[in-house]
């Protein structure tokens, strides 16, 4: 905690949980250690990157007041994640009827027989916690063997070229020749097909010019017999 004899500070330093294209924010707990009215402002040495809420303020005595500051998402990274950004907070006693209009730069100018406190707060990056990736050690595994086999893997390569190719292509032989047979034997099957219905159809006519003579033979059978009947009755 930073401490001076108006202002105590919480913490004495700017931690920002670094992450890259994020806002960021943290905050300062300002706590008024006197029974006098306090007017307060914020200074940093890089105000185009920070956002301080609020930056000027007035605190009652033995009361304390919230800052939160937000750096503005950053698009790279820092050497060794060190930050030479710095604030300066201000504080000097002030009467009841102050309002915010008038903290300005002249109220915190050092006078005799005025107290104006002055601290100065670093900021720090602090980089998320890194969990263990199971990925990343199981490449690790894959890589460290393929250090001895890969002249032996490209020499094969280079001694059998051809050797692969033809594990690739024998299955795709045996389904083509596989197939062909497949449709000689759908071809030879039709064609027996179709000359046995040819073969049923010629018995079929057959037997139907067989049995149409019957029934006619058999007509002029039972003729005669009729006629000859009636002749012998005649007789």
């Amino acid at each position: 905690m930073g401490t001076g004899d108006l202002l105590g500070v919480d913490p004495d330093e700017l931690k920002f949980h670094f992450e890259l294209n994020k806002q960021i924010s943290c905050s300062m707990h300002l706590s008024n250690k006197t029974d006098d009215f306090l007017a307060f402002k914020v200074k940093t040495t890089n105000p185009k990157k920070y956002c301080v809420r609020p930056n000027v303020g007035i605190i009652l005595p033995r009361s304390t007041c919230d800052v939160v500051v937000t750096m503005q998402a950053q698009k790279e990274t820092f050497p060794d994640m060190q930050c030479k950004d710095k604030f300066l907070l201000q504080c000097v006693a002030t009467s009841s009827t102050t309002t915010l209009n008038d903290i300005t730069q002249e109220i915190f100018s050092k006078e005799p027989g005025k107290i104006v406190d002055e601290l100065k707060l670093q900021v720090v990056y602090v980089l998320p916690p890194q969990q263990p990736s199971v990925v990343s050690e199981e490449s690790e595994e894959s890589t460290a063997p393929s250090l001895f086999t890969s002249n032996k893997d490209n020499m094969h390569t280079k001694e059998f070229p051809t050797a692969s190719w033809q594990q690739q292509k024998e299955p795709e032989n045996k389904e083509s020749a596989l197939m062909s047979r497949l449709l000689e034997e759908k071809n030879s099957a039709m064609q027996q097909n179709n000359k046995l219905r040819q073969e049923v159809e010629l018995m079929r006519q057959e037997m139907g010019r067989r049995q149409g003579g019957f029934s006619l033979m058999f007509v002029v059978l039972v003729a005669l017999l009729g006629s000859l009947i009636g002749y012998l009755v005649k007789k």
